[in-house]
């Protein structure tokens, strides 16, 4: 039997393991002299003015918007084809998200449906970058600019992305990242928080760690002071340098790891191209560049005889791993029991999420893995097509 196929392995070098080892041997373990300058080095590949590194993508997307003021009863739009975290730190401010249905080839943000759901509540809009492939920015920024409200990326999946001519990063008023494990650009948990105004950055980096008036690291740096005071209401949201470590180095190597990718997308689009009538390949971002975080193939169910749940146990069977990227929020429990969503609000989101895979895909990868991976996938498809 073949050996089993992961979903996802970190690409972790000799260069990694140097870099936190130096970090353990220098004496400081949290948020110092590498995490700034793992701050400076990221505001310079997302040609963004201002960077602040915190702990999760979670913490990035909560502070964007405690930063712009989200109250009590306030409205933020964004999309249910998306992992909670974008709809969840709407409600850590007791604001309500306000859900757009997706553009089925992309599956980002439709910005035709968008117009229709602002209301006098609504204070910002949260396009996510799916799977690495920009939403529609241009149009959801003007949009935005029209009515007077602020545009927060969830770029979570979009670290080496383009928009047109633009870094993603450097585009939206505030924008979201995310290093978690399975990220292209990994520090094991994980994120970074770009912005174009000095004051949004100054007022997320004071509220991401405890309202303090000073960061910690500066009061036990040389010629630091000990004096702070608590200006607001915080969080513990800092990323340490231990985590820094790994995104130095991560950051200097991504170029290399997005060409492996590109590699990996190409061999399975032409594995896979070959039966269409079976599979819809993603959108590859044509006029962008796309990160490639994410391959998500979908399934034409109708020329199938099995359902999405029957070929992910058919691909377990033959030793590969899967996985579905997203259920759409609005179909989970507590949305459900809080909003009142009974399902068939957004059709779109509904309907690709129900024929949706995310096959393993990751810059270690070999030639021979994702090859194997097309094979199973195409073995399964002609096995039980209609």
């Amino acid at each position: 039997m073949s050996e089993r196929i992961p979903f996802c392995l970190p690409d972790i070098t000799e260069r990694e393991i140097a870099e936190v080892v130096d970090t353990l041997r220098s004496g400081w373990l949290t948020t110092g002299p590498k995490t700034k300058r793992f701050e400076q080095e990221f505001a310079a590949y997302a040609r963004a003015p201002h960077a602040v590194a915190l702990n999760s993508c979670t913490a990035a997307l909560h502070m964007a918007l405690a930063a712009i003021g989200l109250e009590e009863g306030d409205e933020v739009i964004t999309t249910p084809y998306t992992f909670v975290a974008s709809a969840e730190t709407i409600v850590y401010h007791k604001a309500k998200p306000v859900f757009v249905d997706v553009d089925p080839h992309t599956l980002c943000l439709d910005p035709a449906k968008l117009e229709a759901a602002i209301t006098p509540r609504t204070r910002a809009i949260v396009p996510v970058d799916i799977a690495g492939h920009p939403a529609p920015l241009d149009e959801i920024v003007a949009i935005a600019r029209a009515h007077g409200l602020k545009v927060v990326e969830d770029a979570a999946h979009a670290t080496e992305t383009w928009y047109k001519d633009r870094k993603v990063g450097s585009i939206a008023d505030a924008t979201a990242f995310s290093f978690y494990a399975t990220k292209n650009l990994s520090t094991g948990e994980g994120g970074m928080l770009t912005c174009l105004d000095e004051e949004l950055a100054a007022r997320a980096r004071i509220i991401s760690l405890h309202g303090m008036s000073k960061d910690a690291w500066k009061r036990y740096d040389k010629g630091g002071s000990w004096f702070y005071e608590i200006v607001e209401t915080g969080y513990k949201y800092n990323l340490t340098d231990v985590a820094s470590s790994l995104g130095l180095v991560q950051l200097a190597r991504i170029e290399d790891m997005r060409r492996r990718r590109l590699r990996l997308k190409d061999l399975l689009f032409r594995e896979l191209g070959a039966e269409p009538d079976l599979f819809t390949l993603p959108a590859t971002g044509e006029g962008h560049q796309h990160a490639w975080h994410l391959f998500q193939l979908r399934l034409n169910l109708e020329a199938l005889s099995i359902d999405r749940a029957r070929f992910i146990e058919e691909m377990a069977a033959r030793e590969v791993a899967a996985s579905v990227h997203f259920i759409p929020v609005h179909l989970h429990p507590w949305y459900r029991r809080t909003y009142g969503y009974t399902g068939g609000e957004y059709p779109v989101a509904e309907a690709e999420y129900a024929r949706e895979i995310s096959l393993p895909f990751f810059s270690s990868m070999t030639d021979d893995q994702a090859l194997r991976v097309a094979e199973v996938c195409l073995e399964i498809g002609r096995s039980f097509r209609r």
